[in-house]
């Protein structure tokens, strides 16, 4: 491992904008004060991974994020080795990076990894807080400021798809949902610099496409799909045209419902 590496390049330098709905700043703060790892649940694009960088950037931790897929392997997490000129060396992957160095480690959809891949993570959520490194046959102690956190969405999963319990219950947990529609509003308004009157009619239009989940939708629209939407529209793009790219196309091909909500737009946006 090199020694110019520098853990300080993940800090975030600027304050992620981000919404309080209860009081998950306070229940996160105290858990990273007590280095428990943490479990996020919620829906697609309710603001899990945009709080966890706001509380890096809060807590003034670094923060390493890792996307997980189903081709994900355990070497793509904890490091590898290497082939080059002089032979072969070891590169550190994401985990024990964080680790080793002390950031915040953020798992994002974990669900996606495999589960033979996702075992890998329970030596550092307990009382060892280590991560044994097979290959290089390392056993790495996490450094103090170490904290694992893991999100997924318990309402897009099925029976392939699931954390088992074994692993489930090595975190404190904490559940995220869309804000309210006032508090939604706010921050549609707020990240997209849209009035406020424009996104709470988007926000409307969000709250009839939650409505049809379960009933022909997988999943409702996101704020970050109406945060989308007020993006288009302030590059000068018609209210219901902006509204059926960023809302309607990508979450369905159904064409009943895709009319159902073409309908809801203009309905909202009327002329």
């Amino acid at each position: 491992m090199s020694t110019t590496f520098d853990i300080n390049q993940y800090k975030i330098k600027q304050e992620p904008f981000y919404q309080p709905q209860k009081n998950e700043v306070a229940l996160y703060t105290a858990a990273y004060a007590a280095r428990l790892p943490v479990m996020l649940k919620g829906p697609t694009g309710c603001g899990k991974s945009r709080f966890v960088e706001h509380m890096a950037w809060k807590l003034g931790k670094p923060l390493i994020t890792v996307a997980c897929n189903e081709d994900m392997t355990a070497s793509d997490l904890v490091g590898r080795y290497l082939l080059d000129a002089d032979g072969t060396r070891w590169l550190d992957g994401p985990l024990t990076l964080a680790a080793r160095h002390g950031a915040i480690c953020y798992l994002d959809e974990i669900v996606e990894a495999r589960q033979d891949t996702t075992v890998v993570i329970h030596p550092l959520t307990d009382h060892r807080r280590t991560l044994p490194l097979d290959k290089k046959g390392e056993l790495v102690q996490a450094h103090p400021d170490f904290q694992l956190v893991i999100s997924y969405n318990p309402g897009y999963q099925n029976l392939m798809k699931d954390l088992k319990q074994s692993t489930k219950q090595r975190f404190a947990g904490m559940e995220f949902d869309y804000a309210s529609a006032e508090t939604e509003a706010a921050i549609v308004s707020k990240e997209a610099g849209i009035a406020a009157d424009v996104a709470a009619k988007l926000v409307r239009i969000g709250l009839t496409a939650r409505n049809l989940k379960g009933h022909g939708l997988d999943e409702g629209i996101s704020t970050r799909l109406l945060v989308y939407a007020a993006t288009l529209m302030n590059q000068g793009i018609p209210a219901r045209d902006a509204c059926r790219m960023a809302l309607v196309r990508p979450i369905t091909d159904d064409a009943d419902i895709r009319d159902t909500l073409d309908h809801a737009i203009d309905a909202v946006f009327e002329a």
